[in-house]
């Protein structure tokens, strides 16, 4: 089981280097003024009337890289420094959130899926490590036999639909981002200087989401191990 060890180390220094190469990544483009002197917010306004979108509202929302869009009731939240900022990184932020503004819009498939296991991933999430971990012990006193095993097969399938929510998040957002960054190109909303941060700062963001995936991949293989190997 070294092996897991070693890759589960991997994937958790892995996050803990793209998380603080995407919070340089943002510092550092936060230092780039838009020519054109529009606010993140602003920005957002602008992409929603482009693609026809009026019912959708642009609002700031407390916190630091804390921004998202919300399908429930359609507003675009903006952290208050992506909301009131006049930069190539909140550029890229409002853009990127209005991109799934836009998804919702066009009943892009992969966002109705992933809207769709939202409240179930919501509610499996907490319960599906305690599960496993419960039905091990059980199991191991009843000698792997009984509802031990079944408890934590449950816990498995819970741990296995946050893995798929988690991938299937992927390409909603990676076409989010490429959605804001060719709106961002082809209305020349940004300079060259500028649109080049905006993608590095994008790419860095997307590339949090590929290491969760991962990270909640290999934490399902392991305990799957766990569980399917105490029947040997």
């Amino acid at each position: 089981m070294i092996e897991f060890y070693i890759i589960i180390g991997a994937i958790a220094l892995a996050s803990w280097v793209v998380s603080n190469t995407l919070k340089n990544k943002f510092k550092k483009y936060s230092k780039i003024h838009l020519r054109n002197g529009m606010s993140g917010a602003e920005i957002a306004e602008k992409m929603l009337a482009d693609h026809g979108i009026r019912d959708v509202k642009v609002v700031s929302t407390p916190g630091m890289l804390t921004d998202h869009y919300d399908p429930r009731n359609k507003t675009v939240n903006l952290s208050a420094g992506v909301y009131s900022q006049r930069n190539a990184a909140a550029a890229a932020v409002a853009a990127h959130e209005v991109g799934h503004a836009v998804q919702h819009a066009r009943a892009y498939e992969w966002l109705t899926m992933r809207s769709k296991l939202v409240p179930m991933v919501s509610v499996s999430s907490r319960f599906s490590q305690w599960l496993v971990i419960g039905g091990l012990i059980l199991g191991a006193a009843s000698d792997n036999t009984g509802i031990g095993f079944y408890i934590a097969i449950a816990g498995l399938a819970f741990m296995a639909l946050a893995t798929a929510f988690s991938f299937i998040t992927l390409p909603v957002e990676y076409d989010a981002s490429n959605r804001a960054l060719a709106w961002l190109k082809n209305k020349n909303m940004v300079s060259q200087q500028e649109y080049a941060g905006s993608k590095d700062a994008l790419k860095w963001a997307a590339r949090t989401y590929l290491v969760a995936a991962l990270g909640s991949l290999a934490m399902l293989l392991y305990w799957g191990l766990q569980v399917l190997g105490s029947r040997d």
